[in-house]
């Protein structure tokens, strides 16, 4: 990795990354969050009984356009053409969670990360808007970049041991 700052000139300004002179490569990306909320709202959600609606369709629909959106919410980021988008749920009842999973395609000549990563907040955000009368504290977290294919940089997979406590 380089240890220069990209988004920045010789002047210390703020400038867009030129991507001209790279290859359009095929590019994927996964990121990952979590949700936890409370037995009643949890059960609430997976029973379908939430007064706002299907939360976990609304929040699908809602991650997908999040990471269509992207360079308008994250500077700097380059607008893409995606290919797909894909919002997927590991419901865990034990521990009333809701694990996001975003995966972000496109052929292109820079990557989908920011897109699978705002794609996964969006969710969440929106898990949390659905349930916000029913519950305060409903936490979200752990969002992270579970891995990215394509590109210059090549494959890059989480383990555990990228992340320190």
């Amino acid at each position: 990795m380089s240890d220069q700052l990209t988004h920045f000139d010789a002047d210390g300004r703020a400038h867009m990354v030129s991507v001209g002179g790279k290859d359009i490569t095929s590019r994927q990306a996964t990121a990952r969050g979590s949700v936890w909320l409370n037995k009643e709202t949890f059960a609430r959600i997976t029973e379908g009984n939430v007064k706002k609606g299907d939360v976990l369709a609304t929040a699908q629909i809602a991650g997908i356009m999040g990471a269509k959106r992207t360079p308008d919410l994250i500077p700097l980021c380059h607008p893409l053409l995606l290919t797909g988008v894909d919002i997927e749920y590991d419901i865990d009842g034990e521990a009333c969670r809701i694990d996001i999973f975003a995966t972000v395609r496109c052929n292109g000549k820079t990557g989908v990360e920011m897109e699978a990563l705002t794609a996964v907040g969006v969710t969440a955000l929106t898990i949390y808007d659905m349930c916000k009368a029913m519950q305060k504290d409903i936490r979200i977290g752990d969002i992270y970049l579970l891995e990215k294919m394509g590109g210059k940089s090549g494959h890059y997979k989480h383990t555990s041991s990228t992340l320190t406590d």
